[in-house]
């Protein structure tokens, strides 16, 4: 008779084989890759970028390398993997969470230091192309909101760098606005994403316990809070947005279960702003609405949809109209990269850049979701919430609009697919973090990412 503790873990097999199907769809693309000679970077549109960034899934180069965060990073996932899941159970809600979000800080922020300071951190969000060159050129707000739209298409004199072009001017008068109360620099707007963007350790779970489930959001939060996705949360304005709109996400959930308008306005507040982030945050409609489904509150979107057409009425009214906007990026993409990346490839390579970012363990629990209600009516809150984020990003794939570093540009997804985890056995939990951060190491101490 076998001991209690060494009793065979239900579907554990299928569990790894999931987490296998998903490194070999990452080799299938590097294969690929180097067969097609599929390139990110090129001489067009990257001049001087060595040849050795290309043939990969995820926009980055082949270079070993350790730095002071090295140490760091060990030392948080070491304790994490060992302890978080006992503390993410025993803690009180609040406290758990308050843990969750010092645990996404201080491991985004690790991650980000193994490329020392300057590289990590302060220089990310300082190149030629980032929004932070354009900042000093903006003297006057609303000019350049009521310009914004006729600048976006390259080629032109005054036309924008690319990162300000390519989103709604949300994010820019963000950093627009930092600089204003003396907080300029790549540094602080690198500190702000960090801050921010660790938000969603603490709304997703907060978003699975609103809907039902407390046991399933504190099985979640350890897997949220050591994200793989991390990587590139720091440092990214990427890592912003999926902060703005998971807690968006997270206060509509709250309001619809307790019949709070005030969260529920909120909440469509922050989501509506967020499409001015990002216009593919149009998406985050998707997961929002699973929130609603879940919490079978129809009513929240009386509430919810005011404040998100306040925010579009608020840039209208100061000269930016967002469908303007959307069609003249579009042109702008098939302007430039677009047209150098293969749909045939990136459609399907997309997900394998996103394996980076989720790492086997979300494989494995999305295993368990296909076998646990995915398609059933009223599904569990982690799976019906995992549902809707592999719902975005198949419609961000599919549209030809994401060809290449979604890594970055999923992260406002991809956490919500991260809620799978919740359904992995707690007896493999240890496991599984384990290997979440083993990824997540290995990816920021082999290659040098470009974010």
């Amino acid at each position: 008779m076998q001991s209690p503790n060494r009793t065979r873990v239900p579907g554990a097999r299928a569990d790894v084989l999931a987490a296998l199907g998903a490194a070999a769809l990452v080799a299938a693309a590097i294969a690929v890759g180097f067969g097609f000679g599929v390139r990110l970077f090129g001489t067009k549109h990257f001049p001087g970028a060595p040849d050795t960034f290309g043939e990969w899934p995820v926009l980055a180069q082949w270079l070993p390398h350790v730095g002071i965060g090295t140490p760091l990073a060990l030392v948080v996932a070491v304790a994490a993997v060992t302890w978080a899941p006992a503390l993410a159970t025993r803690l009180g809600w609040r406290a758990a969470l308050g843990a969750g979000y010092l645990l996404a800080v201080a491991w985004t922020f690790s991650l980000a230091l193994v490329d020392g300071w300057t590289r990590g951190i302060a220089n990310q969000l300082t190149s030629q192309d980032e929004y932070l060159a354009a900042v000093p050129g903006i003297t006057d707000i609303p000019t350049m909101l009521d310009t914004f739209a006729r600048r976006i298409l390259d080629f032109q004199p005054d036309s924008w760098i690319t990162h300000v072009a390519g989103h709604p001017p949300g994010i820019t008068l963000l950093f627009v606005w930092l600089d204003r109360i003396g907080l300029g620099g790549g540094a602080w707007a690198a500190v702000l994403c960090v801050l921010v963007g660790a938000l969603v350790a603490v709304a997703v779970p907060a978003t699975l316990a609103a809907l039902g489930s407390e046991e399933q959001a504190r099985a979640a939060l350890p897997f949220v809070a050591l994200f793989p996705g991390a990587v590139w949360m720091g440092v990214s304005a990427d890592a912003l947005f999926a902060g703005v709109t998971a807690t968006g996400v997270a206060l509509l959930a709250h309001g619809a279960t307790r019949s709070r308008w005030w969260a529920c306005l909120a909440g469509g507040v922050l989501l509506g702003y967020g499409v001015f982030l990002s216009y593919g945050l149009m998406l985050m409609g998707v997961i929002a609405l699973a929130a609603v489904l879940a919490a079978r509150s129809w009513k929240a979107l009386a509430w919810a949809v005011p404040g998100a057409l306040a925010v579009a009425l608020v840039f209208l009214l100061v000269g930016f109209w967002w469908v303007d906007g959307y069609h003249l990026v579009v042109e702008r993409y098939y302007q430039g990269i677009a047209n150098d990346r293969p749909y045939w490839y990136w459609v399907w390579a997309d997900l394998a850049s996103l394996v980076f970012v989720l790492g086997p363990a979300t494989a494995a629990g999305l295993r368990r979701a296909a076998g646990s209600g995915f398609l059933t009516r009223w599904p569990p809150p982690a799976v019906a919430m995992a549902r809707a984020g592999v719902i975005a990003v198949l419609a961000a794939t599919l549209s030809g609009l994401s060809k290449s570093e979604v890594e970055r540009i999923w992260l406002p997804f991809a956490v919500w697919v991260v809620a799978a985890c919740a359904l992995l056995p707690a007896r493999t939990h240890r496991w599984w973090l384990g290997a979440q951060a083993a990824l997540a190491l290995a990816v920021n101490h082999i290659l040098l990412t470009n974010w």
